[in-house]
């Protein structure tokens, strides 16, 4: 039993999905987690929520658990803020930190596999941040990544992803206003290892106007194209 799997308790959905809910170890506390289990899985990647949801949130479950039909097991977790109940992003180092911690728990319980880095817009940039100060991962995914605040589009949050030299896969709506399209279009053009998948209409969280899904559908409609890139 590794450290990661302190307070596990196995779960089988009703699709026949498996999951266990863990309690990763940090430097002064611990955060929640669940692992979801792929059949033959060929890569393992770790999932962070956004700023205003945690890792039940409907679009994440939907999007992992889809990923595991396409034979890749995840780790989504908490940020300890979340588990604490406070509304507040923890800051930057710490998320950072968090980050580090567990990717080291999620190498475990990856088993080998390629073990790449997924997030939701906060989740997404602070896997970022982690990776540019050297967290060894096969890649990024950013599922709506937060270039600049609505309505800020001077202030752009691009530095740090250009030393970063892994693969990175953008997921992003056409009508993100944390990510206007000709903006990201110029920082993408100086990144050369990122492609993008534009999900035309779509918002922040890929909602598109008219078509009504619920959000545990709009995360599993992003599987398919994300596990292409992480297959190795």
């Amino acid at each position: 039993m590794t450290r990661a799997r302190v307070g596990s308790v196995r779960v089988v959905r009703h699709d026949g999905t498996m999951t266990d809910e863990l309690s990763l170890p940090l430097d002064d506390g611990a955060v929640t987690a669940t692992l979801t289990h792929a059949t033959d899985p060929v890569a393992f990647v770790i999932v962070a929520h956004g700023a205003g949801a945690g890792k039940d949130h409907p679009f994440l479950v939907g999007f992992t658990e889809a990923l595991a039909t396409e034979g890749i097991s995840s780790l989504r977790f908490n940020f300890p803020y979340m588990d604490a109940g406070r509304k507040f992003p923890d800051r930057a180092p710490a998320a950072v930190a968090v980050w580090h911690a567990v990717t080291r728990a999620g190498r475990e319980l990856a088993d080998g596999l390629p073990v790449w880095a997924a997030g939701k817009s906060f989740g997404g940039r602070m896997a970022s941040m982690a990776v540019a100060e050297g967290m060894d991962v096969a890649g990024l995914v950013f599922l709506g990544y937060p270039l600049h605040a609505p309505g800020k589009p001077e202030k752009l949050r691009d530095e740090h992803l250009y030393g970063i030299d892994v693969p990175m896969l953008f997921v992003e709506g056409t009508n993100d206003p944390f990510a206007e399209r000709p903006l990201l279009e110029g920082v993408l053009a100086k990144l050369p290892t990122a492609t993008v998948d534009w999900i035309e209409g779509g918002g922040h969280s890929f909602e598109v106007k008219g078509n009504k899904r619920t959000p545990d559908v709009i995360g599993a409609s992003l599987a398919s194209s994300v596990a292409a890139v992480i297959r190795p």
